[in-house]
Formats: C-alpha cells, structure tokens, sequence
C-alpha cells in the first residue's frame, strides 16, 4: 500500500498525472458552414454592425454583465441574418450560431462548447425550442424555454444569445 502511494506521489510530482481535469473545446459544425447551411449554400455578405449607447446598454440588460466590444459582426443574405456570438456558461466561452429570419429564430446551434458539463444544450431536442421565438417588448423570448438539470448556466447562455441575436436583428432591420 505505502509503495502504491508513494509512486502515486512520485508521478504526480513529475507531472504524469494531470492534477485537474481540463476541458477541450469541442466543434461541432465551423462558423462557415453554419452560415451555408442557413442560406442555403450562400455564404451571406459578412457585415458588422456598430452598437450605440442604448444599443449596448440593451445587450449588457439582457447579459446581466458588461459587453466590452463596440461591434457585432453578422451575415445578411435575402433580410435574414445569422449571428455567431460568444456567451460564458459557467467558466468558459460557448460559441452559438444563431440563424434569424423574419424576426424570429430559425435555427439554434451550438458551434463549439468549452465547459466541462452541460453539453446537452447542443442537442436538437434542446436547440429546436428556440425555432420561431420572437422578441417581446421586454426583450423577452415569446416562448418558454425548459432547462436541463445540471446545465442551467449554459441554458441561460444560449438563452440570453437567442435574444441578444433577435434585438440586433430588430435593430438592423428597423
């Protein structure tokens, strides 16, 4: 027993065995095929859109934190937009491509996923509730949204993304 520990430490001491579990991020579909896949083999016009004061104070409302970039790059094609944007889960950074069209969702999904839990979000049976949710007054979603036991955060991420992607389409095409 003591020279099973004692190697344990030896090895742990050398660095063969890892001391916390890191998380590679995992891709499931490229930004680029994300935008064909919406536009049906289009690949859109790449724009960006400048967001003024109340624009941005509206985004960090919907966040609950600071938005710290001036800008938001998106893809038009036929008044419909695709954004891809960032949002933390509960440590790291999930990228969600979001497909608006005619001022509601068409199409959720997750791009690439970095937490070490909570990956269900990238489900279809997940994503497809957001498929015709439409801004309220409030910058609510007009639709409820069910949760996943053990994702919640990365559920308020994709959540808080579907209506930051709505309020921006709203505004490019006021």
């Amino acid at each position: 027993m003591f020279r099973s520990v004692l190697v344990f430490f030896i090895l742990l001491f050398v660095g063969y065995i890892p001391t916390h579990s890191a998380q590679a991020a995992t891709q499931y579909q490229s930004n680029d095929a994300f935008i064909s896949q919406a536009f049906n083999g289009n690949s859109g016009d790449a724009k960006v859109l400048w967001l003024d004061d109340d624009l941005k104070q509206a985004v960090e409302a919907i966040l609950a934190h600071r938005f710290t970039k001036m800008r938001v790059r998106y893809w038009l094609h036929n008044n419909e937009t695709v954004w891809i944007m960032d949002e933390i889960g509960k440590e790291s950074p999930i990228t969600v491509g979001i497909h608006v069209k005619n001022q509601q969702i068409a199409q959720t999904k997750v791009l690439v996923y970095r937490e070490s839990r909570g990956d269900e979000v990238r489900h279809d049976f997940f994503t497809d509730q957001f498929k015709a949710a439409k801004l309220t007054e409030q910058h609510q979603l007009d639709k409820h949204i069910d949760g996943i036991t053990g994702a919640t955060l990365s559920v308020r991420a994709l959540t808080k993304l579907s209506r930051i992607a709505l309020l921006l389409d709203a505004h490019i095409n006021q």
